[in-house]
């Protein structure tokens, strides 16, 4: 579409082809294919002067527009800095997933198989690392995956790329195929592949030639897949938004809030059927016209864990006394609508108190609360219940009777853009995020990390905490940050997790933590060492981190300088 002689002045179309409008939201420039990075002196000053001319026009036509360039190996730094030195709109950095010079093999005979290994031990990932460094994390550089018909990548290696600011793929039409119908369809293998990169929101770019008649083809089944690979579902816009956690303890929740937390279809089924079982072994069948169960509901909101006690208290048919005990003057009054129309006829007792300095009529048989947060403790449950344990008999119970954090390495390109774009009015890199993740790399597996069991019948109750916990890279790869979870035992086998590992299906009340890190590359097989810290002083708790394997980083978060949980 441009002219190949730089200094050329006459183009090939004139602006006046699209509006203004529909240059910025339908067109995608691709730059010259050219070496700005050549050694070759002459060859790197020529390919500067046409990568220059081609973003000039670029960016005359647009306001906001995209520039497509290719990168042809390891050697970036020129292209680094032309990125950095521009100001207008967003440089789509197209990589191949494979090393394209595999491709070439198959048409010579003379390759051997020291140049064919060597060819596969090239990762055109690690072009993109080095540039993403040299640009400095810039947030206006995304990429755009290749994909090719010479070489599938591993898994492992689509994974990995999901860690990326994917804007697009790129499906070579050579890996399209004919099915029984007639019809160009993917092999289902590039079927998952492809699949996987439509999962985080990437676009599709076809490349065909301009006379292939199949074009229109290419494109309705492009459609298919991503109808059927595409998540979408009512959260989709907290995805990668970085959200500080809530203090329900500190801070009086709002209404929405609330009612976010209360259409969860699974949580509250699982505490019914946890309250039911409590309710089976504690009063037999003998006992239970005549036994009472005095139930406390510690932080009960708007009211649907008295709910689900009154559910599970119906359907096994044992006798409850439900005391609700909120700190929230303004759920209060929604609460005691809730008892006045629905529950007037129940053994029902609204308090408005902290729990901490609840008084009670009478002592709980049960204790059922949700002060979980995303990473298992970060609403103070440990210091809630262990304030709340004199409301409790000696062998009453509590539901949950046990939480456990866990913590992994993440690659999330995405999301350390989204921290670094926050460190100009807060110390971003000193707080803990809740957010949805999406656009990831899980490095590892998640590890366990801190362990809290209640009732906390110790002697001496002590809630701080430290660990070192160790993890392996299977690819290079960037750490970005670590993302944290939980799960927890409401009661015998009935478990609520957010673990990657073992989610619960369908829930979606907790979002998962993301402790971010400065960048660091990493290299396969490389041992990643965590140190994390649970630190309490008598106004907040605290949570430190600090990488210290393969390279010893900086200490996040001491003394609580960011996030902090006030007491």
């Amino acid at each position: 579409m441009l002219p190949m002689d730089p200094q050329e002045t006459d183009p090939t179309y004139p602006a006046t082809v699209l509006s203004a409008v529909e240059w910025s939201s339908k067109v995608i420039f691709q730059v010259s294919d050219v070496d700005v990075d050549s050694p070759n002196a002459k060859l790197r000053e020529y390919s500067k002067a046409m990568l220059m001319r081609d973003v000039t026009w670029a960016e005359h036509l647009q306001i906001n527009g995209s520039i497509m360039v290719r990168l042809r190996g390891p050697e970036n730094n020129n292209l680094a800095e032309i990125i950095k030195s521009r100001t207008k709109g967003n440089w789509f950095i197209n990589v191949p997933i494979t090393n394209p010079e595999l491709a070439s093999f198959e048409h010579r005979k003379d390759a051997t198989e020291s140049e064919i290994e060597e060819a596969q031990q090239v990762d055109p990932w690690s072009w993109w690392n080095e540039l993403r460094f040299a640009t400095k994390h810039n947030a206006r550089a995304k990429v755009v995956v290749e994909l090719s018909d010479s070489d599938r990548p591993s898994r492992e290696c689509v994974r990995r790329w999901l860690g990326e600011p994917i804007e697009a793929i790129i499906i070579p039409s050579s890996l399209f195929v004919l099915n029984r119908s007639n019809y160009y369809v993917l092999q289902k293998e590039w079927q998952t592949i492809v699949g996987h990169f439509i999962s985080v929101r990437a676009n599709i770019i076809i490349s065909a030639k301009t006379n292939d008649k199949a074009i229109s083809q290419y494109a309705e089944y492009a459609k298919k897949l991503i109808s059927d690979h595409g998540d979408t579902h009512t959260l989709n816009s907290y995805e990668n938004m970085l959200e500080i956690p809530l203090q329900p303890l500190f801070d009086n929740l709002d209404g929405d809030t609330y009612e976010i937390f209360e259409t969860d279809p699974v949580k509250y089924k699982l505490y019914q059927e946890a309250v039911q079982q409590v309710l089976l072994d504690r009063v037999s069948e003998a006992e239970a016209k005549r036994k009472l169960t005095v139930v406390m509901v510690l932080g009960g909101g708007r009211g649907p864990l008295a709910r689900a006690v009154l559910n599970a208290a119906e359907i096994t048919k044992r006798k409850v006394r439900v005391y609700i005990i909120e700190k929230n003057p303004n759920a209060i009054r929604t609460l005691s609508n809730v008892v006045k129309t629905l529950w007037s006829k129940k053994d029902v007792h609204i308090f408005s108190k902290d729990m901490r300095d609840f008084s009670p009529p009478e002592l709980a048989d049960v204790l059922v609360s949700e002060l979980l947060g995303s990473f298992g403790d970060n609403e103070l449950s440990p210091e809630c219940l262990d304030g709340a344990l004199k409301l409790l008999k000696p062998d009453g119970v509590s539901i949950p009777c046990k939480s456990t954090s866990y913590i992994n390495p993440i690659m999330s390109a995405v999301l350390h853009n989204n921290v670094s774009q926050l460190t100009l009015t807060v110390q971003a890199f000193h707080y803990g995020y809740v957010v949805l993740l999406k656009n990831i790399y899980h490095i590892d597996e998640p590890q366990a990390l801190f362990e809290f069991t209640h009732p906390n019948r110790a002697a001496v109750i002590d809630n701080t905490r430290h660990k070192k916990v160790s993890f392996t890279a299977q690819m290079d790869c960037v750490l970005h940050g670590i993302g944290g979870y939980f799960d927890t035992v409401l009661y015998k086998d009935i478990i609520l997790s957010i673990n990657p590992l073992t989610h619960t299906q369908g829930m979606f009340s907790w979002f998962p933590m993301f402790f971010p890190t400065h960048p660091l590359t990493i290299k396969a097989g490389d041992t990643i060492s965590i140190k994390f810290w649970r630190r309490v002083d008598a106004e907040k708790v605290w949570y430190e981190w600090q990488v210290c394997e393969p390279k010893e980083s900086e200490l996040h978060n001491p003394d609580g300088v960011g996030y902090n949980m006030r007491l």
